[in-house]
């Protein structure tokens, strides 16, 4: 099921060489800028139009009334309720020192440069409802933006077939949360909602939230119209493991996340043959029990799934490096001294105890995290997402005329003197 690519002997870490979806964002916003120009020119309209062709559900106001979180909180299994406290709680706490504070710095006597972090105006958090409506992402994306500071908080998730509003349990949640603004609209549709507005939905300055290729490209195409956290498209794990790994445990990680998407990305990176045997072995049994076993074997069959060979586990640390994956698990000798060294991952989670799943719902670490290889150069989502930060620099009189000929000097090297002027208009005789 799992196919191999074999790196050993090679020394090679090339990113070409490595599983990953033939499908890219690319196309993807070929595909849906149409729809979020429509969006942009028209608002609700066409929102209600993609809503009924690809969800067979007819909207009449976009918004959720509170009413129906509210029956939707009254509705909810206490266990269920029990388990998204708990997560609500760990997330809080992992995430609250998060907050920064305000950085003052005497650069000179008399002038200082203030560093204030303040939150995002208002912000858009989207969360999936396809294939599995994922309530856990309201938690991850609406924690954070309190956190920050955020004073203006929406949220959007499709409607559901059977009652054209969101999963029952993402509204039970965003009333627990206490967010009230609510919308019924999934996919890029919800993106455009939120970049371009409606006569409903005002506007926001900032759009997080995971979602499939479709709305990781809606967000592309949006950027710099709105700030984005990052591209956290269908999920990807990748495990580096050596001969002290269980199988077990290895095929269930990969299978967790197969069972997502079947664009879903599962990678093993291991030196050791005999482990990618039994996991290959176990994988084979385990999907046979698994509730949604087509779509995990499409996901594991899939060109972005497979099971990479290394020389050693250093090579190994190498090629997860260059994969840059989503979620990393590492489960090897001194697995915590290796992930240490890690440099480009979503999110590392360290030995047998520690599997992706667990940071899913309730680590209290985030689990709305780059995919495709944008770790290389973003972050999951934090408190410190919602943060703008603002310099606010004093000078005293003297200070400037301190700086002054330093600041005359480079303005006549580059050409631009009136810079230099507007210093000694206020410094002469200083």
């Amino acid at each position: 099921m799992l196919k191999r690519i074999d790196l050993r002997g090679s020394g090679d870490v090339a990113r070409g060489l490595l599983p990953r979806a033939r499908f890219d964002v690319a196309a993807a916003m070929a595909e849906i800028q149409p729809l979020l120009d429509e969006i942009a020119h028209h608002g609700a309209a066409p929102i209600r139009a993609v809503t009924a062709e690809r969800d067979g559900v007819t909207l009449g106001d976009l918004r959720v009334p509170e009413s129906a979180s509210t029956a939707a909180v009254r509705a909810l299994d206490p266990a269920l309720r029990e388990a998204v406290e708990q997560s609500i709680t760990r997330v809080r706490a992992a995430h609250a020192p998060q907050r920064r504070p305000d950085l003052v710095t005497e650069v000179v006597p008399g002038g200082t440069v203030t560093e204030r972090f303040v939150p995002v105006d208002r912000v858009g958090l989207y969360v999936p409802g396809g294939l599995a409506a994922l309530a856990s992402s309201v938690v991850m994306n609406v924690v954070p933006a309190q956190l920050a500071g955020v004073p203006q908080i929406a949220v959007s998730s499709p409607p559901q077939r059977d009652t054209g509003l969101p999963d029952a349990t993402i509204l039970a949640v965003c009333r627990i949360l206490g967010v009230e603004e609510v919308y019924a609209v999934g996919g890029p549709a919800a993106i455009g909602m939120f970049a371009y507005g409606t006569d409903e939905c005002r506007p926001v300055d900032m759009i997080t939230g995971p979602g499939n290729i479709y709305v990781t490209a809606a967000k592309r195409a949006v950027r710099g119209i709105v700030g984005i956290d990052a591209e956290a498209g269908t999920t990807e794990i990748a495990v580096l493991a050596d001969d002290t790994a269980d199988p077990v445990h290895v095929a269930a990680d990969l299978i967790s996340q197969a069972e997502h998407d079947p664009e879903a990305a599962s990678v093993l990176v291991t030196p050791s043959e005999g482990l990618a045997d039994a996991v290959d072995a176990e994988v084979k049994r385990q999907v046979d029990r698994t509730r949604h076993s087509q779509r995990v074997t499409i996901a594991l069959s899939g060109p972005q799934s497979g099971v990479v060979l290394v020389d050693d586990v250093e090579h190994g640390l190498a090629v997860v490096d260059a994969y840059a994956a989503e979620h990393l698990e590492i489960q090897t000798r001194d697995a915590r001294e290796l992930a240490m060294r890690v440099r480009n991952a979503g999110a590392v989670f360290v030995g047998p105890y520690s599997p992706v799943s667990l940071g899913d719902y309730c680590a209290g670490s985030n689990h709305i995290l780059p995919t495709a290889g944008c770790a290389r150069h973003s972050s999951g989502l934090s408190t410190a997402t919602f943060l703008r930060s603002i310099q606010v620099v004093e000078y005293t009189r003297e200070a400037l005329a301190a700086a002054a000929p330093h600041v005359v000097t480079l303005a006549e090297a580059e050409n631009l003197p009136a810079h230099g002027a507007a210093v000694t208009a206020r410094t002469a005789g200083a």
